[in-house]
């Protein structure tokens, strides 16, 4: 079942293409008219039909506004301009927005039909082609879904990743880490299509951190992804590599092994850093601190977001905002804290828990260093009113 919509500020237009389209033998089974282009929108986001009729010259919101905007929201529908106007400068602005065809009044029959019946072959083969991607797509989520279970412990199912590899006795197994403000699924995409398409693997994305995927490859291979790597990637990637496993039901401790390797620093790197994206980080850096300082910021933690080493990290967070990163950490949470002492009437324990700090004589006597006063004082002097109650 398909919908047709004819757009025309003239009734009778609309009435000689209602009456010459052959609309059930192209399965249109329902026909929907508007007379100006703003109420063609509102029935578009309605109804949604697939082909659309339009005039060019209506008043108000005209034909060439229209699919403007059909343009502009990816509008899957087949368009065709009714002009009483064969001027071809409307045409060509007509052919950039994706019109499909168009036809001149006064209209004839046969090629109307004619038009009708290729934009619906059209956007039935458009239509398979979007459910093959969306059918693709949402199999590879059930697969990096699955995979992300079993690297976590949890209850997966053997078939299902069996049946995404090529057959083989053992894979290499390799985890990657990217930088988390880069973009990295275009490249792991293209990758995991060309291990597909030699049979020699597949990339998978762990839905548990964004930054990180595992490359399943069978043995003696994994050299092809790297060198894919090398000349493909623009961007740096920490990689631990040459895990083999026998049997797929080996992923969750072989995963934890790559892991504890990358955590504890013994990995490799393909694309350096240079001068200008490294200083552009440690930007980054600072501000990802401004950001999250009520949470747990240890240099460790900065070295696995970031792709520095914890020393470089201090060294040059140090130079870049004056002070330490724990100095720095501390005088943004005071600052916090002093404004929810002024402003509301927070608990000081929910307070000091709120900025971290699970201890609250560690986060009063940490104040009283910072500012002079206890938090109690402070707030007495502040604002005796809430102090007091």
């Amino acid at each position: 079942m398909m919908k047709s919509l004819i757009v025309d500020d003239e009734i009778n237009v609309r009435d000689v293409i209602r009456f010459l389209g052959q609309w059930e033998k192209h399965g249109i089974t329902n026909i929907l008219e508007a007379s100006n282009g703003q109420e063609a929108k509102t029935i578009i986001e309605k109804e949604e039909p697939e082909i659309i009729f339009t005039d060019i010259k209506m008043p108000g919101t005209s034909g060439m506004e229209m699919i403007e905007w059909l343009d502009s929201i990816s509008y899957p529908g087949k368009v065709i301009f009714i002009t009483g106007y064969n001027d071809y400068s409307f045409m060509r602005k007509a052919i950039k927005y994706s019109s499909f065809d168009y036809l001149l009044k006064p209209i004839e029959e046969e090629p109307f039909n004619h038009v009708l019946s290729e934009a619906v072959e059209s956007w039935k083969q458009d239509e398979a082609v979007r459910c093959t991607k969306e059918g693709e797509d949402v199999q590879k989520l059930r697969i990096d879904q699955t995979l992300t279970a079993a690297c976590m412990g949890e209850d997966f199912s053997y078939e299902l990743i069996e049946s995404s590899l090529p057959l083989a006795e053992q894979y290499e197994m390799t985890l990657l880490s990217f930088y988390h403000m880069h973009q990295p699924d275009s490249y792991m995409e293209a990758l995991s299509k060309q291990l597909i398409q030699q049979a020699l693997g597949r990339v998978f994305k762990l839905h548990h951190d964004h930054n990180l995927y595992l490359v399943l490859t069978i043995c003696d291979e994994w050299l092809t992804a790297e060198e894919w790597m090398s000349k493909q990637l623009d961007i740096p990637v920490r990689l631990v590599s040459e895990k083999v496993i026998s049997s797929l039901h080996e992923i969750p401790k072989a995963f934890q092994h790559l892991q504890a390797a990358l955590e504890t620093h013994r990995y490799r790197t393909i694309h350096k850093l240079n001068d200008l994206d490294a200083a552009r980080r440690i930007k980054d850096i600072v501000s990802y601190v401004d950001t999250y300082y009520m949470e747990e910021l240890s240099l460790e933690r900065l070295s696995n977001l970031f792709f520095f080493s914890r020393e470089h990290i201090s060294r040059k967070f140090k130079q870049e905002s004056g002070i330490s990163l724990s100095k720095y950490v501390t005088k943004l949470r005071i600052n916090q804290a002093k404004h929810w002492l002024r402003q509301s009437e927070e608990s000081i324990y929910s307070i000091s828990l709120m900025l971290g700090y699970k201890d609250e004589k560690y986060f009063s006597k940490l104040f009283k260093k910072e500012v002079g006063q206890t938090p109690f004082d402070y707030r007495n002097e502040m604002n005796p009113q809430i102090a007091s109650r």
